[in-house]
């Protein structure tokens, strides 16, 4: 059985999560609740760059990078692709992916910059993040009309859009965004998406993962 080691927070986890549950593959994977910042955490054995999602085969070795995660997992089964095949709908798919984890990769930079003490904090890379964020989202709401069946790049999207609801809840980004909103609406009713919300963990060693006590859990996943 192969073993993914993951943190319930990490929005590169749920991606690989949400897939998991989405081609059916979850009784083939055992998930390994793992704390990257941990003194005494094994992760990097599977991972040298001490990141999760990490995911184990097998055989022993290991995948590191959702997206690579995705794409191995993606290969083991015999149901429609989430990768779709060479062509137009594949470069869509990934293009789309690239936007959804984009929304993540900023929005966590916003977070992290903002959990740094006042004096060490740089407001206008608070609001470079968010500007590039935003950009992503209004792009996003012209294409939402376009959207078709789920694929690695729906999944991505709609992963950079719930991390928005669990890190920057004040953030209003459904108001100007109509089409967005309906459609993430009804991904929230997947299975694969309600059934893999974050939620925030407390290690049993006490350390706070989302928390500034060096440096936040979301630089740890990749």
């Amino acid at each position: 059985m192969m073993k993914l080691c993951y943190n319930p927070m990490s929005p590169y986890v749920r991606k690989c999560t949400v897939l998991i549950e989405e081609v059916g593959l979850g009784n083939r994977i055992e998930r390994v609740l793992t704390h990257p910042w941990a003194e005494f955490t094994d992760i990097h054995t599977v991972n040298p760059l001490g990141k999760v999602p990490a995911l184990i085969l097998e055989d022993g070795s290991g995948l590191h990078d959702s997206a690579v995660i995705c794409e191995y997992l993606d290969s083991l089964h015999g149901g429609p692709k989430m990768f779709p095949a060479p062509g137009k709908a594949r470069w869509t798919a990934i293009r789309r992916q690239s936007m959804g984890g984009g929304i993540v990769d900023a929005g966590g930079d916003a977070v992290r910059e903002q959990r740094r003490v006042e004096h060490e904090r740089s407001p206008g890379w608070i609001v470079r993040q968010m500007a590039a964020v935003d950009r992503c989202l209004d792009e996003l709401e012209r294409e939402a009309p376009t959207f078709g069946g789920i694929d690695i790049g729906l999944i991505s999207i709609g992963i950079g859009l719930g991390f928005m609801d669990f890190r920057h809840p004040d953030h209003d980004w459904r108001a100007s965004r109509p089409n967005l909103a309906a459609w993430f609406t009804t991904v929230l009713e997947r299975p694969s998406f309600a059934s893999t919300v974050p939620e925030e963990w407390i290690p049993e060693d006490g350390g706070r993962l989302n928390t500034w006590t060096g440096w936040p859990r979301e630089a740890a996943a990749s």
